[in-house]
C-alpha cells in the first residue's frame, strides 16, 4: 500500500493505485511554494485505500523508479515517481514527454488553456506532457486547487504537474514556455509605469528562462503590452534564439477572420492569408490587400473599400475593448483558443499557399520594418516549431502609412524600457491617458 506523508489531523484524497501505476497529492498545513504532482495512467483498480497522517519516518517507498533528485526540484510531502511509458501497451507508441510551463496559471486564461493541453487537443492524442504553473504567493492556494481539478479530470496524457512561485524551477527543461501572467493597468496608472512594472516581471523571466529551460524552448507571450514584453523577455535570454520568442496576435487575426467573413456571407473558413502587422495595439493593421475569401482577393469579394479602411479595420482594432464593456472582464477564453491556434500553427504544417500572423522579432525582416523589435509579421511553418516570414505579400500606401504608424509605437514603448533590455536608460514619451497596447 502506498503511503504519503500528510497533516496530522487530516486525511489524504483517496489514493487508487494497481501494482505498478501510484498517483499522490499532498496536503500541508503550511503551503510549500514548490507543488509537485506526478500523475497515473488512467487504467487504475477499482479498491481504493485512505491514507491518514503518518510521520516521515513511517512513509513507506513505493515499488517504483525514483526521479533523480539531481534532475527534478525537491517534492513536498510526497515521492516524486517517474512512470515508465513503455510499461502499458497504450503508452508503447506515444512520443518522449514533453514540459510546458505556464505562468499566470491560476488566471482565468490559463483555467481554459490548461484543460485543452491535458486533453491532447494542442499537441495531439500520442504527446504526454507535464505542465509546470508558475503563480503569485498571492495565488498558489488557487493553483493547488487548479492542480486538484486537473488530477480529477483524468487525463492520460497529463503525467505530470508542477506548481510553484519561482520561475527557474517552474522553466526547468521547459520546451514551450507560454508567459501569460501581467499586471493589469489600474486606475491612475501611467502608461510608462505599466511597462516598466510589467517588463521587470519579464525581464526575470527571461533570465529563468535563459538559465533552466531547453536551449530551443519556443516562448509565446500573452501577458500584455505582449510585443514589448517579449522583446524585453528575449532580450534577457540570449542563449535562446531570438527567433523562438512569439507575440500573441492569433486573436487579433481571428477577430478579422470573422468581420470578414460576416460582412462576406461566407463561414469562417473561407477566409485565409489574413496577416495583422505591428503592435497588439489600437495601431494594429488587420491586412485586408493581401487577404482572400474563397481563394479570391479580399477587395473583389468586398468592394467596399470605405467599409475595409475604416469600420472593418476600426472593428479588429477596438474589438476587446468593446468585449470588455459587453462582458465585463477581457476575453479569456477566445485567448486561450487562440493560444493554442498560435501553437498548433508552429506544429503543424501550414497549408499550401496560406500563412498566420505571429509578432516575431524583426532582424533580417524582408518588408523594410525596422529591426530589434517585435513586429506582427505573415509566418509559414513546416510543422518543426519553426517558421519562415512570408515573403510573396504586396504592399500599397495607405498599408505602409498604417504600417508607420504601429512601428513607431513600438519603437517609442522600445526607448520607454531601455533600462530593461541592456541598451541604456529608458526615455518615455508616451501619452499618459490613452489606451495602452493590449488594452483591447
Amino acid at each position: 500500500m502506498a503511503l504519503t506523508q500528510l497533516n496530522n489531523s487530516t486525511c489524504s484524497k483517496t489514493q487508487l493505485h494497481s501494482s505498478s501505476q501510484h498517483s499522490f497529492l499532498s496536503r500541508t498545513r503550511t503551503l510549500p511554494r514548490h507543488y509537485h504532482s506526478t500523475f497515473a495512467p488512467l487504467h487504475r483498480t477499482q479498491h481504493a485505500t485512505i491514507s491518514c497522517s503518518v510521520a516521515p519516518n513511517q512513509v513507506q517507498v513505493p515499488a517504483a523508479q525514483t526521479q533523480d533528485p539531481k534532475g527534478k526540484p525537491d517534492c513536498y510531502g510526497v515521492f516524486c515517481l517517474t512512470y515508465d511509458l513503455k510499461a502499458e501497451e497504450e503508452t508503447k507508441s506515444w512520443k518522449k514527454l514533453i514540459n510546458i510551463a505556464v505562468s499566470g496559471a491560476a488566471g482565468m486564461i490559463s483555467n481554459h488553456l490548461l484543460f485543452k493541453l491535458a486533453s491532447g487537443e494542442v499537441f495531439g492524442p500520442d504527446q504526454p506532457i507535464a505542465l509546470k504553473l508558475l503563480g503569485s504567493e498571492r495565488s498558489i492556494q488557487a493553483l493547488e486547487g487548479v492542480a486538484m481539478e486537473l488530477e480529477d479530470s483524468l487525463f492520460p496524457l497529463l503525467r505530470e504537474v508542477v506548481i510553484s512561485i519561482d520561475p527557474y524551477e517552474v522553466f526547468q527543461d521547459a520546451e514551450w514556455a507560454l508567459l501569460i501572467g501581467a499586471k493589469p493597468r489600474g486606475p491612475g496608472v501611467e502608461r510608462a509605469a505599466l511597462l516598466d512594472i510589467n517588463g521587470q516581471i519579464f525581464a526575470e523571466q527571461g533570465k529563468a528562462l535563459n538559465a533552466v529551460a531547453s536551449r530551443n524552448a519556443k516562448v509565446i507571450v500573452v501577458g500584455n503590452p505582449c510585443n514589448t514584453n517579449a522583446l524585453i523577455c528575449l532580450k534577457n535570454a540570449p542563449n535562446i534564439p531570438a527567433k523562438n520568442f512569439h507575440a500573441l496576435t492569433r486573436l487579433d487575426e481571428n477577430r478579422a477572420k470573422c468581420q470578414l467573413a460576416l460582412k462576406a456571407g461566407v463561414f469562417y473558413d473561407k477566409v485565409s492569408n489574413m496577416t495583422i502587422w505591428g503592435n497588439h495595439s489600437t495601431t494594429q493593421v488587420p491586412d485586408f490587400l493581401n487577404a482572400r475569401i474563397d481563394g479570391l482577393p479580399v477587395k473583389e469579394v468586398i468592394k467596399d473599400n470605405k467599409w475595409l479602411e475604416e469600420e472593418f479595420t476600426e472593428k479588429v482594432q477596438k474589438r476587446g475593448g468593446v468585449l470588455i464593456q459587453k462582458w465585463g472582464r477581457s476575453s479569456a477564453a477566445s485567448t486561450s483558443v487562440s493560444i493554442v491556434d498560435a501553437i498548433r500553427s508552429l506544429i503543424t504544417p501550414t497549408p499550401e499557399g496560406d500563412w498566420f500572423s505571429s509578432g516575431v522579432y524583426t532582424n533580417g525582416n524582408p518588408y523594410g520594418i525596422a529591426e530589434d523589435i517585435v513586429f506582427s509579421m505573415p509566418c509559414r511553418s513546416k510543422g518543426d516549431g519553426d517558421y519562415e516570414l512570408v515573403k510573396d505579400v504586396i504592399f500599397d500606401d495607405y498599408l505602409r502609412q498604417k504600417l508607420a504608424k504601429t512601428e513607431a509605437e513600438l519603437l517609442a514603448e522600445k526607448k520607454c524600457v531601455a533600462h530593461l533590455t541592456g541598451e541604456g536608460i529608458a526615455v518615455c514619451d508616451l501619452p499618459g491617458d490613452t489606451m495602452l497596447p493590449g488594452e483591447m
